[in-house]
């Protein structure tokens, strides 16, 4: 059967300058309720419709072929299939609408709303405190938000769908409900806030975030506020019938139309809906007619046989019936040009002159050559076309021609033409009834594949939105993600007590997996299906899917949902993240019991090691107490030995220094291996107490709590505490060499040259007397240094002498033993010529 030319649709305005047509996309006779009875909500894109009953209205019993509960919502899609059905419980609804990703958001009276998948599935949130206590009147909803009005008559904006804090937007200062309202969603105002249109009185309202401003109108109120899909104009109908529509700055009045005279084409009653058909007219709808009116108040009539719905689409309107699904839109500019009646346009001699070759008319190269320097043009408006158009057999034809056309062309890029073809058998897949998705080639442009596929697979649409995926190259993660999950969700354990439980989660995993790579699923997360999979109940089947996840750090926090611990630390630590063994180490730490915490670390062995040595890094720099815990319960004696140690060197406070110590030397003392740091430690708090038991008797004059022996020492002697001095020698077994050394440093220090002489007589030097030479030379003391030069060995004195500057001294010592190299390289070192001449006569007279 031959099917009719597009132009059998189109009907003319403007006096024929412009056209519309109808489109029939389905027949869906019988498949819908009596719409006058519902309200309905219908989503953007070709998307479903939501019905719920309208309670302010009597039902006939029998007279619906659906019948209704008050408190069901049915979702059809637009070929009339029903996709979901769900009961609401909780207060009365005030407003339900579609988000961009084509979930369903329903408002409460409480401010409580719901968003709902098409499976059923929902997430829960609030609008807060102020909207469950003055309660809701009205909201607004748009794709990506949501803007409330409270009992308060105060209005709340939410962003997004995922549970964000509500926004209060500027007052209005209404004492009572407005007439109507509408709003701008932020995406089509210049601000990119949300803005709202409030029709009190005769005025309107525009209300943001920021401010209320008063648009001083004189011609409402207003019944019905509609904004252009591209938010650049408004159409409002008043009480009095007057469509009127205007830019929504209100800068410029663009056209007005009376809709009385619509009563003598059978409008009875009130217009129900207001609706733009793409961004050029307005829809209006009664019980029985859609009223299409154009920019200069022309009009086109179309008929039901009974009440419709209109959802407004951003390149014409989709109308629901009764009966049908139509679509009504503005005839596209390029088929328009190609089939219009008498066009002479490039195109239109394009699709003629293939035509005409089809027919083997010999026109046909000369219509091509006619139009050669426009062929590329041409070609590209036949393609674009062929998006344009609904039936299969006139995409066909119009791609024909642009092959045709191409062949004329010695260059042209085939991809436009390629991409067409694909796109249209997308499109003819999605459009078909049983799936019930109208998208024409504008929204799926606008809207991008990825979308329409996340749509079906929302639908639970899985082997098409995987082939799809797979026929335009996108990567097919998406929905094998959403396919496992679902496949999870649907699926139940099985029944049976022993290892058919694992069974059946093994046999589950195995599917899934197997799926994956004979698809190429390398790139889907296992960890957000494990999730879905713990979500139900499956544990087991959880584990088994993160053991295929390669991104430990997806792994990781899910296992610690699951209370797997110590899997969770072994991945942690296999994968070599640090900061990933920490986020571990530091949950589990605040959430286990101390000892379980200690336990599940020590019982790891070498597996757990590199977790063991990050909390002992962490807690040493971070929680010594933890630290202090871990070693005890490990029973790490000596390392809390070492840590009392370093705790101790920090302490200003003398006795808990002590205590620290003392607590040092216990740790060690356990260890049979340990004696020598156990009297060491000993030894240490016998010194502390004595260095505090020290300043205690001089009244905190001199300061020796916590130096070294040697120091303490060195200390007493400086402030002449000799007998002291002597107490420590002795308590603590200072070798005499070592103590020649300290009172050495200690009398040079003071200046005590008598005393140090004196101690230098006192008996024989253990240390000879070169190193109280060299320590005086060093402090500076080169005279007081020569009266030891004497008692130091023979051969070095020359040398000893040279260091105190006492070169004739020097000189004198070379000469009595008779060395005369020994002199030569003294006088290499003197520092001035009169020393050097001394030393040279010195010389000369050596034999």
């Amino acid at each position: 059967m031959a099917l009719p030319h597009p132009t059998a649709s189109w009907q003319p305005m403007q006096d024929g300058n412009v056209f519309y047509r109808r489109q029939q996309f389905y027949s869906v006779e019988g498949k819908f309720p009596d719409l006058d009875n519902f309200i309905v909500s219908g989503c953007r894109y070709g998307g479903p419709l939501a019905m719920m009953r309208d309670t302010t209205k009597l039902v006939a019993l029998g007279r619906s072929n659906a019948p209704f509960s008050k408190n069901e919502i049915r979702i059809y899609s637009s070929a009339g299939e029903g996709l979901l059905l769900f009961t609401w419980s909780q207060a009365k609804i005030i407003k339900f609408g579609w988000t961009f990703d084509e979930r369903l958001v329903v408002l409460n009276e409480e401010g409580t709303y719901r968003v709902y998948d098409l499976q059923g599935e929902y997430q829960q949130w609030s609008l807060g405190t102020d909207a469950s206590e003055t309660g809701v009147v009205d909201a607004r909803i748009h794709e990506n938000g949501i803007v409330s009005m409270t009992g308060a008559l105060a209005l709340l904006e939410v962003k997004g769908w995922d549970g964000g804090q509500p926004l209060v937007l500027a007052s209005a200062g209404l004492t009572e409900p407005p007439h109507s309202w509408t709003i701008i969603p932020p995406d089509q105002t210049i601000s990119r806030h949300v803005e709202v249109l409030i029709s009190a009185e005769a005025t309107i309202f525009s209300v943001d975030n920021l401010e209320c401003v008063d648009q001083r109108l004189s011609r409402g109120p207003f019944t019905h506020l509609a904004p252009s899909p591209n938010g650049k104009s408004l159409a409002l109908l008043t009480f009095s019938g007057i469509l009127w529509v205007v830019s929504t700055n209100f800068q410029r009045n663009l056209a007005e139309f009376d809709t009385k005279t619509a009563a003598a084409i059978g409008a009875e009653g009130p217009a129900r809906q207001v609706e733009w058909c793409g961004n050029d007219a307005i829809l209006v709808t009664w019980d029985r007619l859609a009223l299409l009116v154009g920019p200069n108040g022309d009009t086109l009539s179309f008929f039901y046989t009974g009440a419709v719905h209109a959802v407004s689409e951003l390149d014409g309107v989709r109308v629901v019936g009764p009966d049908v699904c139509d679509f009504i839109q503005k005839v596209p500019a390029s088929t328009l040009s190609i089939f219009r009646p008498g066009s002479a346009t490039p195109g239109a001699i394009l699709y003629d002159a293939w035509e005409g070759f089809t027919r083997r008319s010999p026109k046909a190269d000369e219509s091509v050559r006619s139009i050669r320097p426009d062929l590329a043009a041409a070609v590209d408006e036949c393609i674009d076309a062929a998006g344009r158009e609904w039936e299969a057999y006139w995409q066909r034809r119009l791609l024909d021609a642009a092959k045709f056309g191409r062949a004329f062309l010695d260059l042209f890029n085939p991809t436009d033409f390629v991409m067409m073809g694909q796109t249209l058998k997308v499109l003819s897949a999605v459009r078909y009834y049983e799936i019930g998705i109208p998208l024409t080639y504008s929204q799926y442009s606008y809207t991008s594949p990825n979308h329409l596929v996340t749509r079906l697979t929302s639908r639970s649409l899985h082997l098409l939105a995987l082939r799809i995926s797979t026929y335009l190259s996108l990567k097919p993660d998406a929905v094998l993600k959403h396919w496992a999950c679902a496949k999870i969700a649907k699926s139940k354990p099985v029944a049976s007590a022993d290892a058919t439980v694992d069974g059946g989660d093994e046999e589950l995993c195995r599917v899934i997996t197997e799926k994956f790579k004979a698809v190429g699923g390398g790139g889907v997360s296992y960890a957000d299906i494990a999730k879905r999979a713990w979500e139900v109940g499956r544990a087991g089947l959880a584990t088994r899917l993160l053991d295929y996840e390669t991104q430990a750090a997806d792994q990781v926090p899910l296992l610690l949902n699951m209370k797997q611990d110590r899997l969770a630390l072994e991945k942690a630590v296999n994968s070599g993240d640090t900061d990933l063994v920490y986020h571990v180490l530091l949950h589990l730490y605040n959430r286990m019991p101390l000892g379980s915490f200690f336990r599940l670390i020590e019982e790891g062995g070498p597996r757990l090691a590199p977790a063991s040595r990050l909390l002992q890094v962490y807690a040493r720099e971070q929680n010594r107490e933890m630290l202090r815990d871990f070693y005890y319960s490990d029973d790490r004696r000596v390392e809390s030995a070492i840590l009392s140690l370093e705790e101790a060197s920090t302490m200003s406070d003398a006795n808990a220094k002590i205590n620290a110590v003392k607590a040092a030397q216990k740790f060690f003392s356990d260890d049979k291996e340990r004696g020598f740091e156990a009297k060491m430690m000993d030894e240490s708090v016998r010194l502390l107490t004595f260095q505090q038991q020290l300043e205690k008797d001089v009244d905190g004059k001199v300061l020796v709590f916590g130096q070294s022996v040697d120091a303490t020492i060195h200390t007493c002697l400086v402030n002449g505490m000799t007998k002291k001095a002597e107490k420590v020698r002795s308590d603590f077994k200072v070798p005499d060499k070592r103590f020649w050394y300290i009172k050495l440093r200690a009398l040079t220090t003071i200046r005590d040259f008598d005393g140090l002489d004196a101690f230098a007589k006192s008996k024989r030097s253990p240390i000879g007397y070169e190193p109280f030479v060299r320590h005086l030379v060093e402090k500076g003391h080169g005279k007081e240094a020569s009266t030891y030069v004497a008692k130091c060995d023979a051969p070095k004195r020359a040398d000893l002498y040279a260091d105190c500057g006492e070169w004739t001294m020097a000189a004198k010592e070379c000469k009595d033993r008779g060395d005369r190299a020994k002199l030569e390289q003294i006088l290499q070192r003197c520092p001035n010529s009169l020393i050097a001449r001394e030393l040279e006569r010195t010389l000369s007279s050596m034999k």
